[in-house]
């Protein structure tokens, strides 16, 4: 509850996963008074990998992912120990000729870009991770990706400012012009609002474009040294951002702990939190056709998450059309992590009127307007 001693907020931002909490930390370094929302039960930040890779699926979230990457090793050495930030790089995988091609392609966009990456022929890529299995043609190492545990990079965000930002539970069931109205009643208001939240956008907006998309992970007990790299499959892009119906690629990442993160899965339109029992097999199956001593690993826990996800992969990072005091970052799929700062200095510039350090065209909702209709 707020309180008298309490100033009034410049902003409200409902949700405090990690993008609500990089969004929040950004404004209040912008000078902005900021109370954050959220209803403490935990969403895709606390059920994520926690990876930190740039992607380079199309121009603008490699521009978002590139820069984004960036922010978070700048922000490495502040990190307590316990957000498990972990330079580890990224090692993508190429099972045969045809996908070593694609690494070059890979290659040849990265370095454009200034990305410091290497391909890997068979032998190199055995003696980066000699567990991987034989018979692989090679792949494409790119040394500045890492991880992170997100939801105490998340906890510690929210704290760095502990003058600018204030946190309070609550569950919102409204927006209402410049305010939100909570589940007891109570209403708080600002001259801005920010959503930052997954799936319950939708139901505070209704008409965002945004979709569902189910995921399995497993973790295992501690094994140091098993793999160093993030590893990742280079049918992990089409996988992961073009397929329909349900989908598994192999991605896994060595933790600080020496645990292994194994993921990973994609199902639409199911909201049943429900771990499944022959996703998680085929998920296991395919890391298992990569990596063949997961096998004979001990698994201690699987769990389920859902990213939300617009038509085309990329986030809505832009001032709602017809609520002017309504600012959206919503929709960022299994970019969450990875693209919470660059998202956070994004909208921090757009929502002070100074200039954005990243071109928010391709992140604007009316690129969705045949999509929703009007509805918005």
């Amino acid at each position: 509850m707020l309180t008298a001693a309490m100033p009034s907020p410049d902003v409200i931002v409902v949700g405090a996963g990690i993008i609500g909490a990089a969004c929040a930390h950004a404004l209040a370094r912008a000078g902005q008074q900021v109370l954050v929302i959220d209803s403490g039960v935990g969403g895709a930040t606390h059920a994520g990998m926690g990876h930190l890779v740039v992607m380079d699926d199309n121009p603008a979230e490699m521009a978002l992912s590139q820069y984004s990457v960036e922010a978070w090793r700048r922000m490495a050495a502040d990190m307590p120990t316990d957000c498990a930030f972990h330079a580890c790089g990224t090692l993508w995988i190429a099972a045969n000729a045809e996908e070593m091609a694609g690494a070059e392609e890979k290659q040849v966009r990265l370095a454009q870009q200034g990305v410091e990456c290497a391909l890997l022929n068979a032998a190199q890529l055995t003696q980066a991770e000699p567990g991987l299995r034989s018979g692989l043609a090679g792949g494409l190492l790119v040394p500045g990706d890492g991880t992170v545990y997100a939801p105490n990079a998340t906890r510690w965000l929210l704290g760095r400012l502990p003058d600018k930002v204030t946190v309070q539970r609550g569950m919102v069931a409204r927006i209402d012009g410049d305010s939100v109205v909570l589940a007891d009643g109570s209403t708080r208001s600002a001259p801005q609002l920010l959503l930052a939240t997954g799936m319950q956008a939708t139901e505070l907006v209704p008409g965002l474009p945004l979709r569902a998309k189910k995921g399995h992970l497993v973790i295992t007990d501690r094994y140091p040294g098993a793999i160093t790299h993030q590893l990742v499959e280079l049918g992990y892009i089409s996988s992961a951002h073009h397929s329909e119906g349900p989908s598994v690629a192999f991605n896994v990442q060595p933790r600080p702990t020496g645990q292994l993160l194994i993921g990973s899965s994609r199902q639409f339109d199911t909201l049943d939190r429900s771990v499944e029992p022959e996703m998680l097999a085929q998920m296991l199956q395919r890391a298992m056709g990569y990596l063949p001593g997961v096998a004979h690993l001990n698994a201690i826990r699987s769990w389920t998450g859902f990213r939300p996800a617009t038509p085309d992969s990329l986030p809505i990072l832009d001032r709602h059309p017809t609520s002017p005091h309504l600012w959206l970052a919503v929709g960022h799929e299994g970019l969450g992590v990875t693209t919470a700062t660059g998202t956070a200095d994004l909208m921090a510039a757009l929502m002070t009127g100074r200039t954005p350090p990243l071109d928010p065209a391709p992140f604007a909702l009316a690129r969705f307007d045949a999509a929703v209709g009007g509805a918005l």
